[in-house]
């Protein structure tokens, strides 16, 4: 039987729809074992980011361009920081407003603003709002940025948290959404010019770092 990496590989001679299908079951499968898992916390982060750098390296779907992958160490992280874990409850009262982001490949993409999610980093208290892309099926939608992103510590142009569209998703416990900045990843522009994505809106704007999650991507870092 092939081995992980041996399917991955294979499946760059494959049609275009057929290996995106592969990848996006693979980060699904990658969500539900880190959704389903006993392990703590801290060992499905392990897990996640060796995964994630599979995926990127072999994977003929990835982010990066065949010049990237033949020079690809692994992407950095922060260690991980278990104060940066939350399980919250979506406060639903807020205005949705429609937000429209304009996509140099994809048109006018459309998120609505469905709730906010309040918690303390460092004792100061912030808020980040919750988006459904609206278009055909939907989703919950993430994006942040922080102070990290002025530094050069992580992309300046902010980091995503959810993005149910591709099953990046780290679930609910007792009724509440698991948040875990330790799980932030860079959008795909972050890697290659050639991805154009959607960023955070301003109120999405933490005044305080999250060191934790992916750090920038050499290449591109701002």
């Amino acid at each position: 039987m092939p081995t992980y990496h041996q399917v991955l590989i294979q499946m760059r001679n494959s049609p275009t729809y057929q290996t995106l299908a592969h990848y996006r079951r693979e980060v699904s499968d990658l969500y539900s074992e880190l959704r389903n898992s006993s392990a703590s916390p801290q060992e499905r982060w392990q897990l996640w980011h060796q995964k994630r750098d599979a995926l990127l390296h072999e994977h003929s779907q990835s982010a990066l361009s065949e010049e990237q992958k033949a020079s690809f160490n692994g992407l950095e992280y922060f260690d991980y920081d278990p104060s940066l874990h939350f399980v919250l409850e979506i406060d639903q009262k807020v205005e949705s407003q429609i937000f429209e982001v304009p996509l140099q490949d994809d048109g006018l993409m459309k998120m609505q603003r469905f709730g906010q999610i309040r918690f303390e980093i460092a004792d100061q208290p912030v808020e980040l709002s919750l988006f459904w892309i609206l278009g055909y099926g939907g989703g919950i939608f993430l994006p942040f940025r922080d102070e990290t992103n002025k530094t050069g510590e992580t992309y300046g142009g902010g980091r995503y948290l959810l993005d149910t569209i591709k099953h990046a998703d780290l679930g609910e416990e007792q009724g509440k959404l698991v948040i875990d900045f330790n799980f932030a990843y860079n959008p795909s522009c972050a890697y290659n010019p050639m991805w154009h994505c959607p960023l955070a809106p301003k109120e999405n704007w933490l005044p305080v770092p999250i060191q934790a999650g992916e750090k920038a991507y050499p290449t591109i870092a701002s």
